[in-house]
């Protein structure tokens, strides 16, 4: 997380709606021989307190057992150029949301793989609407058996909720404003989204 305060005063509800509407980040923790990740689609239960996801057998991770861990989940992003905000002695810089989710990762029984998968597609599925819904239950049993044996379950007990949403919010409002309407057309991701959330940030 980005260490000045002006960039880490969104509230724990909007950085865990942040992280539910993604529903997907990378999977950390520390291993023997250094750092682990996977990149991994997540449930984040409604009350904010876990995230169910699911890893397959080979992962690294799925053999650690229970650790710590932390999902990173990142939004839109893009490079700021020094020219934009009007004034002098400026640096290069880059805008950018993260949210991190901190916690216990906890291998879960086998027998809510089933479970788990429904509900994950399921959410998933449902922001395809109008399409009809895939379902687990359109796969053969015997092909749909020999998948699952091949992924295995875990939670993330979440116990901390970090978020950094740097959008030039130690600049002039004026700087803020012109940072927005520039960065549309810059590089980086999601670079429509990231210019309204620097607007919404100067209006306020």
């Amino acid at each position: 997380m980005h260490p000045n305060p002006a960039f880490r005063q969104t509230e724990t509800a909007r950085n865990l709606a942040f992280a539910r509407e993604r529903m997907f980040g990378t999977l950390s923790m520390n291993g023997p021989d250094g750092p682990l990740l996977a990149h991994v689609p997540f449930l984040l239960a409604e009350d904010g307190e876990t995230a169910d996801l699911h890893l397959v057998r080979s992962n690294p991770i799925a053999r650690t057992g229970a650790a710590r861990a932390v999902i990173t989940v990142l939004g839109p992003d893009g490079y700021v150029s020094p020219d934009w905000y009007g004034v002098e002695d400026q640096v290069p810089t880059w805008n950018y949301v993260a949210v991190h989710l901190r916690g216990q990762l906890k291998p879960l029984p086998h027998t809510v793989m089933r479970d788990m998968l429904d509900r994950q597609s399921a959410a998933f599925e449902a922001r395809l609407t109008p399409k009809p819904p895939w379902m687990p239950a359109k796969m053969t049993d015997e092909v749909l058996t020999r998948m699952m044996r091949q992924i295995l379950p875990f939670r993330l007990h979440i116990e901390a909720v970090d978020g950094t949403w740097k959008l030039s919010q130690n600049k002039s409002t004026a700087a803020r404003r012109d940072v927005g309407d520039a960065i549309e057309g810059g590089f980086g991701s999601e670079l429509a989204t990231l210019s309204r959330l620097m607007r919404d940030v100067a209006e306020s």
